[in-house]
Order: C-alpha cells, then sequence, then structure tokens
C-alpha cells in the first residue's frame, strides 16, 4: 500500500513539474545541425530564422555545418543527437526522402529516426535556356529538340541530385532527348549554360533568380504546382502536364524520442518567425516560399505524401540506387 502510495505521489509531481519544465525551455542553447555548407541558400535562410529565435528565446541557437555526402553527414549526425530538444536538423529533400532511393543503403532512417516539428519553405525548380536558343517557351523547346534529338545539352548539378533527377524526368515527360550534362554544383551548371557551352539549365529558383534578372538567362518552365511570386509570367510544366509538381523544401525534424513539449513550442515559435513579412520576403528572395502555418502531424502527412511522388519519379526515370 505503501509502495502505491509513493508511486502515485511521484506522478503527481512528475505532472506538476512538466509544465514549469516546458515553461522553462529553452534553458541553454539549441542546436540545428545543417548538411549544407555555410554560405549557400539553406544556410543563409536557416541563419535568418535562427537568428530571430534566438531573440525571441533569450538563448542562441546555434548553425552547425556539416556539408557532404549527399546530405548523409549532417543527417546522421543529427539522427544520432541527443533527443532532448536542444538538437534539431534543417533537412532537406534529399536528407529525408530522396536518398532512399538514391543509396543502397544508409547509416540512418529517414522515416525512424526523426519527429516531423515544421516545414520551413519549398523551394521550386526552374527550366531556362540560352539566350541564343529560339526558344521562348516550352512548347518550343520540345518542338526544337524534336528536330534535331540529343543536339540540345541540359546542365543540371549532379545526375542524382535533386536538379539532375529533376531534368531527367522532364526528358521522360515532354518525350525530349536533352543531352543530360551533370556538374559538380549549381555554379557551374548555370555558368556554362550563360556561356553556351550547354543550353538548358534546371536548377532551384533562388539560385536561377539573379541570372534571369541580369538578362543571362530566359526562364521557360517552373516544377512548381503554382505559378511563383517574382516569375508570374512563368508557366508551371503542370499547365501543359497536369500533376507535375516536384519541389525542393526545407523541414525542421528533431531527433526520435524528442519531448511533445519542445517540438509543440518550436513549431509554433517557427511558424510565428516565417509569418513575419520581412522573414518571408526574404526566404522568397532565397528561393524558399513559406505556404502558411502547419503543425508536426501536417509535416508527417507532407513528408508521407513526398515518398510516394519519389517513388514514382525514380519509377518512371529509371534510376537505380548505388
Amino acid at each position: 500500500m505503501k509502495k502505491r502510495s509513493r508511486a502515485l505521489l511521484l506522478a503527481a509531481f512528475a505532472a506538476a513539474i512538466c509544465p514549469a519544465a516546458a515553461q522553462d525551455w529553452p534553458s541553454r542553447p539549441v542546436k540545428w545541425i545543417l548538411s549544407q555548407p555555410a554560405g549557400a541558400s539553406p544556410d543563409i535562410t536557416a541563419r535568418l530564422v535562427a537568428d530571430r529565435l534566438s531573440k525571441m528565446w533569450g538563448q542562441q541557437v546555434i548553425v552547425d555545418n556539416r556539408p557532404g555526402g549527399q546530405n548523409v553527414i549532417g543527417a546522421q549526425l543529427a539522427a544520432r543527437s541527443p533527443a532532448d530538444g536542444y538538437n534539431y536538423f534543417w533537412a532537406t529533400t534529399a536528407a529525408l526522402v530522396s536518398n532512399p532511393f538514391t543509396f543502397k543503403s544508409l547509416p540512418y532512417d529517414p522515416e525512424r529516426d526523426f519527429v516531423p516539428v515544421a516545414l520551413i519553405g519549398k523551394s521550386p525548380m526552374v527550366v531556362a535556356v540560352n539566350n541564343s536558343v529560339p526558344a521562348k517557351s516550352l512548347a518550343e523547346l520540345i518542338a526544337l529538340d524534336g528536330k534535331e534529338p540529343g543536339k540540345l545539352a541540359a546542365a543540371n548539378e549532379g545526375a542524382k541530385t535533386f536538379g539532375g533527377m529533376m531534368s531527367q524526368l522532364l526528358n521522360f515527360t515532354t518525350g525530349m532527348r536533352l543531352l543530360q550534362v551533370p556538374y559538380n554544383g549549381v555554379a557551374p551548371a548555370l555558368q556554362d549554360t550563360v556561356a553556351g557551352r550547354t543550353q538548358v539549365v534546371l536548377v532551384s529558383s533562388g539560385a536561377m533568380t539573379p541570372f534571369i534578372k541580369r538578362g543571362e538567362l530566359r526562364p521557360i518552365a517552373v516544377t512548381s504546382g503554382r505559378r511563383v511570386t517574382g516569375m508570374e509570367n512563368v508557366p508551371t510544366l503542370a499547365e501543359t502536364y497536369p500533376g507535375f509538381e516536384y519541389v525542393g523544401w526545407f523541414a525542421l525534424v528533431a531527433p526520435a524520442g524528442t519531448p511533445a513539449e519542445a517540438v509543440q513550442r518550436v513549431n509554433r515559435d517557427v511558424n510565428k518567425v516565417l509569418a513575419d513579412a520581412e522573414v518571408s520576403q526574404r526566404l522568397r528572395e532565397l528561393g524558399a516560399i513559406y505556404e502558411g502555418p502547419g503543425t508536426p502531424q501536417d509535416l508527417a502527412q507532407f513528408l508521407k505524401d513526398e515518398r510516394v511522388r519519389w517513388a514514382k519519379l525514380v519509377k518512371d526515370i529509371n534510376l537505380q540506387p548505388e
């Protein structure tokens, strides 16, 4: 009887202090692991949000860059971090969705090793051409390729990167035979297309926008389901090919087992930051579009849908894991 009474007393005590513990969070710096290099668009975006949260919480949000290995290095480290409410992973599409399709094995499990926290923003891809290419629309590009299949070269950031797979899917969906030219990164792919060594390029809107504004490349289509703010005159691929909607994105997740109270608090406060007009505008400039507040459950469903979508993509382009 005494043991039972003691157990009930301990349970009541724990219940009483949980709200207080949640209110005290964060009592020390919070760390975000980022699988992208410093200075890249995801890094700038992460630091923008982290800075606002640091001021809100009165605690520093540390962005820890761990790039390399198609996001595997950072994802593995994040998955093995303590699930104490102070460690999070600023994740990409590759880390959480496409890597399982491109690698035969991974040192982490994207579905079981993380819990969803908040969707940050979506990053559409843009199809653009060198100014010398006599095609001002997707239909004209398809017709041009049809005259001499395989003559037009399409630059991308790597065969098994998001852009590389999108470029292959573009061929599959439209019936074009663009010669796929993979580069080691976005910058050389863009530079060679501007120089005319390749004629077509497909990269994120954030990377593409400066080249479009300078008149160095001509956009002809975007991969999102709806037109992109700032590029309203550029049609979506879905307008010609219904159902075509593939975008990159950033999401905040935490190691599995992270307290639900911390997850809910971070979700709430991240959405507050993202709803700020100045932050939202800066995100758009960086190529990340915030579509409004969402819950961790919303993100869980989004990730589930994305995995189904990517399974179809991989099958369509006959991509084999390595």
